[in-house]
């Protein structure tokens, strides 16, 4: 082979070489990691621990601080810098609603002892808890439990006029929440009876009266709802629904009045 041959065959060989060394830099070469850092603005808020139940009793173990954006946090959570000590300013309240691990605590949550009694802590303002009492037969198989939302119904011994006692039964009201069953005022999980022989029941004051005064009368049942109901307002009573009824003649005899929708 003739010397410009040679010189052009180690030139070729030299690039090749130079060439593949350039591509296993490139394959090997370890990735450039960029570290950003990104300041964000936090403050620390008082949260829940654990799961707090309704009108369940804290204690220190239940609350923790947590960071939270400050762009996030509520006027109504409360904030370490400002309540450093709140903690301890919350050991014995009561609870007025659920908590999950993790909730923000406010000050509508939770009430102070001596503020009132567990009752009175979940009672919503302007309404009235009242009891009635309720047997198995009478509180659909004792079935019913807090928070549910039942129909009272008043059943009445009347004297028809052939003299014997007719069993005459009215809706005094509807669509009305369960507050307590006995001692119970929330279901726990896995219990699906609630013991008691009295029911609590959320009113309002008028509607208080008209129970109480019902209970002197007769016997009082409750109707379970449907859970599609818990949204709904409380319905008209019968005493307002009165006016669209009718008479019904059986034998002669004229009985109770029945309502027309």
């Amino acid at each position: 082979m003739k010397r410009p041959q040679l010189l052009g065959v180690a030139i070729a060989g030299v690039c090749g070489l130079g060439a593949f060394f350039g591509v296993m830099s490139l394959v090997n070469r370890q990735p450039t990691v960029v570290r950003e850092e990104v300041q964000t603005n936090t403050t620390q808020v008082l949260v829940a621990k654990t799961e707090i139940g309704l009108g369940q009793i804290t204690a220190a173990e239940n609350f923790r601080w947590q960071d939270w954006p400050a762009s996030s946090a509520n006027a109504q959570y409360i904030q370490r810098g400002a309540r450093p000590n709140a903690i301890n300013d919350f050991i014995g309240a009561v609870a007025r609603a659920p908590l999950l691990p993790g909730e923000p605590i406010t000050p509508l949550k939770l009430v102070k002892a001596g503020d009132g009694g567990v009752l009175a802590a979940i009672l919503p303002s302007g309404m009235r808890a009242i009891s009635t009492r309720i047997r198995e037969e009478t509180a659909a198989g004792r079935l019913i439990l807090p928070n549910d939302r039942v129909d009272v119904i008043l059943t009445v011994k009347r004297r028809n006029r052939a003299g014997a006692d007719d069993s005459v039964s009215d809706t005094l009201f509807r669509n009305i929440r369960v507050l307590a069953i006995g001692q119970l005022i929330e279901a726990k999980e896995g219990k699906k009876l609630a013991e008691g022989n009295t029911a609590t029941l959320e009113l309002t004051p008028i509607q208080a009266e008209e129970l109480s005064a019902a209970n002197s009368k007769g016997e009082i049942s409750l109707s379970l709802r449907s859970i599609a109901d818990m949204q709904k307002r409380d319905e008209p009573t019968a005493q307002k629904e009165r006016g669209d009824s009718v008479k019904i003649l059986k034998y002669g005899v004229r009985s109770r009045a029945y309502g027309v929708n």
